[in-house]
């Protein structure tokens, strides 16, 4: 199960769920969540617009492919490296 995001300037939006061939991947929208408004089983006719998030089930992979790459790269945390001069817990001041 994932949640996938709408975007501001998404091509998703305008559509229709049934144009967005998520079926044809085996990716079914349990949910639609619209502002404060919660759809339980969207119509297929329904369309998307700016800003809503669908609950989906099905084949990970398949929606991990529709996040683009660049923002899969911008997501992951950057590692940074551990401070070795800070004094331990386990020696205290007498």
């Amino acid at each position: 199960m994932s949640e996938i995001y709408i975007p501001e300037g998404s091509h998703f939006v305008g559509v229709s769920i049934a144009a967005t061939e998520l079926a044809e991947q085996d990716i079914n929208v349990l949910t639609l969540y619209r502002g404060s408004k919660i759809i339980p089983n969207p119509k297929k006719e329904r369309l998307l617009e700016a800003d809503d998030k669908l609950l989906c089930y099905g084949k990970l992979e398949s929606m991990r492919s529709m996040v683009p790459a660049k923002t899969r790269r911008r997501r992951r945390p950057e590692v940074l490296d551990l401070v070795t001069d800070v004094p331990n817990a386990d020696t205290t001041a007498e």
